[in-house]
């Protein structure tokens, strides 16, 4: 019954969004309702659990998109972003651009949210794929690879960093591990696989491109260009490093956990841009404001999915569905990093959140790893992969690049889902190599 009502749920979310044509935050919030009945809830629960899901998802990231979205428009607008593909063409020539993406996002993945680097990326992606006349998907593709494994295996992201301290895994050989096995899955899975995309019929997305009006002297210059762009990378990486060294709970950590705070670092940058890409420019406060505007009209649907698929994930937890059926899976007696990835997997295929999916398989698993005596820098890293498994219409991230990208559903599976799917067996494979090694 467990695995008919998480089929049935699936099925008719994928069918109101596919064959009926309904809007993806109305699929969401009726499918959550109808999961909810299914699995046994009470009627006046139901409600409660949409209105938290919706609430706690769009809390943890409205800001930064928001926020993120202003600096994007105003990066593309300024021709800071053309700026940007031109220093970046110089680097590493035309022949190399899918793997000067993938080191781009390797770089800025490792102190970034993925949301945060998702944003920050996607003027440079369209930039790039405006100037080379390439398509997008084969610009982009690379560097979301190697933010997303970044985001599912490496500390300091949520998840790794909890699983470190639930399986008293160490935290300098989780990194080192994680980063053996990231290089090769990055490379495969995102410069290899783009390569599929070179021909790509579609080349426009929402972030616009830079316009060809701006004149090479209205330009802004090269190291201004950079700065604006990476500041919030350069805020949360120094916040990073200063918490790794410095005295617990100092001042000086507190206030650089502050500044590095992923909404706090955005705005900061917003208002340097406002004026570093703005006014500075001769532009008037009143234009820069109308494209913040406009920036917020691209985003808004974006971020009523978030919250709507939000509202189903925790419909699937309030009713205990998610502990069920990890319950049901961990009897089974196989290798505990392949138990440990399956699982995972699993959940990230149902509750749509990486996140949540490896802490729930955590905490299911944490007896097993005990008694098994599973390498837990592996096991971390096994969970991390099979948090990144087969990406659908219940992941925020998934909607994020379907919208941003401007694709269809059947372009997005092909391109994303088949992406992040590689990036997860591919994550799988390497720990139980470095397994067998050790």
């Amino acid at each position: 019954m467990i695995l008919l009502t998480l089929f049935a749920c699936i099925v008719l979310l994928v069918v109101l969004i596919t064959w009926v044509k309904a809007n993806a935050f109305i699929s969401f919030v009726c499918t959550a309702i109808v999961a909810g009945l299914l699995l046994g809830m009470p009627a006046g629960d139901i409600m409660k659990s949409v209105n938290k899901g919706i609430g706690e998802s769009l809390g943890s990231v409205a800001a930064v998109i928001i926020f993120g979205a202003m600096l994007g428009k105003i990066v593309a607008e300024s021709g800071a972003a053309l700026q940007i593909s031109s220093l970046m063409h110089r680097i590493f020539g035309f022949k190399y651009i899918r793997y000067a993406m993938a080191f781009t996002g390797l770089i800025i993945g490792i102190p970034l949210y993925y949301n945060v680097g998702f944003i920050l990326a996607v003027p440079i992606i369209f930039s790039i794929a405006y100037q080379y006349k390439l398509p997008s998907v084969y610009v982009g593709l690379p560097m979301l690879t190697a933010l997303s494994v970044m985001h599912g295996f490496l500390p300091p992201h949520p998840s790794p960093m909890s699983l470190i301290g639930i399986f008293n895994a160490d935290l300098t050989k989780t990194f080192l591990y994680g980063f053996i096995i990231a290089i090769p899955t990055i490379i495969i899975a995102g410069p290899v696989f783009a390569g599929r995309f070179r021909n790509f019929v579609r080349h426009s997305g929402l972030v616009s491109a830079p316009a060809e009006k701006v004149g090479q002297h209205q330009l802004p210059g090269m190291l201004n260009s950079v700065v604006s762009s990476i500041l919030p990378v350069m805020l949360i990486a120094v916040a990073s490093v200063i918490a790794l060294f410095a005295a617990p709970k100092s001042a000086l950590v507190n206030t650089f956990h502050f500044i590095g705070d992923p909404t706090v670092a955005m705005l900061i940058t917003l208002m340097v841009t406002t004026v570093t890409l703005g006014t500075a420019h001769g532009k008037p406060v009143r234009e820069v404001m109308a494209c913040y505007t406009g920036a917020i009209k691209d985003v808004a649907m974006i971020l009523l999915i978030i919250g709507s698929a939000g509202a189903l994930k925790q419909i699937f937890v309030d009713s205990k569905f998610s502990d069920q059926l990890s319950t049901m899976l961990g009897s089974y007696a196989i290798n505990p990093l392949l138990l440990a990835w399956a699982v995972t997997a699993l959940l990230r295929v149902c509750l749509g959140s990486a996140t949540v999916a490896g802490l729930t398989a955590a905490g299911i698993l944490y007896p097993l790893a005990v008694h098994s005596g599973a390498n837990p820098n592996l096991l971390v890293l096994s969970i991390g992969a099979g948090s990144l498994f087969g990406s659908h219409v219940n992941d925020s991230a998934f909607w994020l690049y379907k919208e941003y990208f401007q694709l269809s559903l059947k372009e997005t599976f092909k391109s994303w889902t088949a992406m992040e799917t590689m990036v997860s067996v591919l994550g799988l494979a390497g720990v139980l190599i470095l397994n067998m090694i050790m």
